[in-house]
């Protein structure tokens, strides 16, 4: 999301970050491809009028003139913009959770917005928070709704309304009132029905069960896709339905991302998730601060720690930095993590979260750095005997060919896997030779190591955390063989340790 808008404007603080101080005149032509970079972006003209104005006032006298960094001040004065055009400091709204159950969620939208698959992600959501949770279908229009949310129901580990034939909506929504009552659930999820465009018979109904049901949410899930288009239906919405926050699906194919900074900007509403991949756990917290700052090339560390939290085996990742501690790194367990790096994401939603990735685009590319060449190096080691995993200085020429044949690749790429199989493992013997030095730094710039670690690291909150020290990737990159080559098992690919931005810039650091 938002990469159009990230390469423009790293292009302009890039051209800014050779200059000693900046003129007015900079000033303005730099907010002028700012603006130009957000109407591109498919932003409201209406907000990006504000967002410019703000900007110039911010800009405006000493504090630019006597910036030791000017292209650090225009950078922090366009992050604050997005901060503040996004919902502001701390925007992380989440849910409105009633005292008294059941909590009422009620789901609306148009037909194809994905309400029914962001029901169950949310139920998932809520279910990993301990929660009771009830789905209950109203849509008796579409074929098989019903039957699509039973199913999201059971692979979020959620219970579902039983289906009667010939109900209403109205009465579904009495019959899942009574239900969840009665039955002790902690939350109620009702997904009402849409249509293809907006009509008077669909809002009536929405009105009619929010009269029911009285929810303590009313989520509007829109297609981030359609751009300004559902930047005009959520205002239609709030004007017949007391509409509390806005979901927005589909967020990881937009590359422009307009519709998430006017969303809030034009309804006055908060955008509380994204739904960013079709998975049943594709739905993330919506934070100002931090999707702010992947926009200006800062990465989501925040967001790499939840995923970790999340998807990694924790058992197996303390045994693995048991066996690292001491030296050993063989071909499984580089399998391990190819197969950990999968579950959180795979490459390309681990890059979106790196700091400074998206000024290396482009060696990523040329370097086939993606989630198929994992899965030719997994095919590579899998084609290995349990020997040769164990032990690949045992691989001569033959076994390579053997190998080759079976992972269905060129011998020349078993030779690389192999390769940067050797620069890790030495890495690891000489991080453990150091007395374990090494991996209490590495453990230092994760909050502390291991799960406690990960969790300090997490309740810093994205908008009060500093991005990693640029001193301390530059040393960590060094301890794991890679330098200014680039970190081992990316396909040599050289990735900055904090890039993006000028040297210097902290936009997570209050002015």
């Amino acid at each position: 999301m938002f990469d159009a808008l990230t390469d423009r404007l790293s292009s302009v603080f890039d051209r800014l970050s050779g200059r000693g101080v900046l003129s007015e005149k900079d000033v303005d032509e730099a907010l002028r491809e700012v603006r130009t970079a957000l109407l591109e972006a498919d932003v409201a003209l209406p907000v990006v009028r504000d967002f410019i104005a703000k900007a110039k006032d911010r800009a405006a006298g000493e504090a630019v003139i006597r910036s030791i960094r000017p292209a650090d001040q225009v950078a922090k004065i366009t992050y604050d913009g997005l901060v503040e055009m996004l919902g502001g400091e701390g925007n992380a709204v989440g849910l409105n959770i009633s005292l008294n159950p059941p909590t009422v969620i009620m789901m609306a939208g148009l037909q194809g917005s994905g309400k029914t698959t962001t029901a169950g992600k949310l139920a998932l959501k809520l279910v990993r928070d301990r929660k009771k949770v009830l789905l209950a279908s109203l849509d008796t229009r579409r074929p098989a709704a019903m039957e699509q949310l039973a199913t999201l129901a059971k692979l979020a580990e959620a219970d579902s309304l039983p289906i009667v034939a010939g109900q209403s909506a109205p009465d579904i929504a009495r019959r899942a009132m009574q239900a969840a009552k009665l039955q002790g659930y902690d939350i109620l999820i009702l997904d009402t029905a849409g249509r293809t465009t907006l009509d008077e018979a669909m809002m009536a109904e929405a009105a009619e069960i929010a009269r029911i049901a009285t929810p303590s949410e009313t989520l509007l899930v829109a297609d981030s896709l359609t751009g300004q288009d559902a930047v005009r239906t959520a205002t239609a919405f709030h004007e017949r339905l007391p509409l509390t926050g806005l979901v927005l699906t589909r967020a990881d194919g937009d590359g422009r991302g307009g519709a998430a900074l006017s969303m809030r900007a034009v309804t006055g509403l908060p955008i509380k998730f994204l739904g960013v991949s079709e998975k049943i756990d594709g739905l993330d917290v919506f934070d100002a601060a931090r999707v702010a700052g992947r926009i200006l090339g800062q990465g989501d560390i925040v967001a790499l720690v939840e995923k970790a939290t999340q998807d990694l085996d924790h058992a197996k990742s303390e045994a693995m930095a048991r066996k690292l501690a001491k030296g050993q790194f063989d071909l499984d367990m580089m399998a391990d993590q190819f197969a950990q790096m999968k579950r959180m994401g795979g490459m390309d939603g681990l890059m979106g979260m790196l700091p400074g990735v998206q000024k290396v685009k482009k060696q990523i590319a040329e370097a086939n750095i993606s989630d198929k060449m994992l899965d030719r190096q997994a095919a590579i080691i899998s084609s290995m005997t349990k020997l040769e995993r164990k032990k690949p200085d045992v691989l001569q020429a033959s076994r390579k060919r053997r190998i080759a044949a079976g992972a269905g690749v060129d011998v020349a790429e078993v030779n690389r896997l192999l390769k940067q199989h050797r620069q890790m493992a030495d890495a690891f013997k000489a991080m453990s030779r150091d007395g374990g030095k090494g991996f209490a730094r590495m453990a230092q710039m994760m909050g502390g190591g291991g799960a406690g670690g990960m969790d300090r690291l997490k309740a810093l909150g994205g908008g009060k955390m500093a991005p990693p020290d640029p001193a301390q990737m530059e040393e960590l990159a060094k301890q794991l063989g890679g330098g200014a080559s680039g970190l081992p098992g990316l396909g040599g690919a050289k990735l900055p340790g904090l890039g993006g931005l000028p040297p210097g810039f902290n936009p997570f650091k209050k002015s």
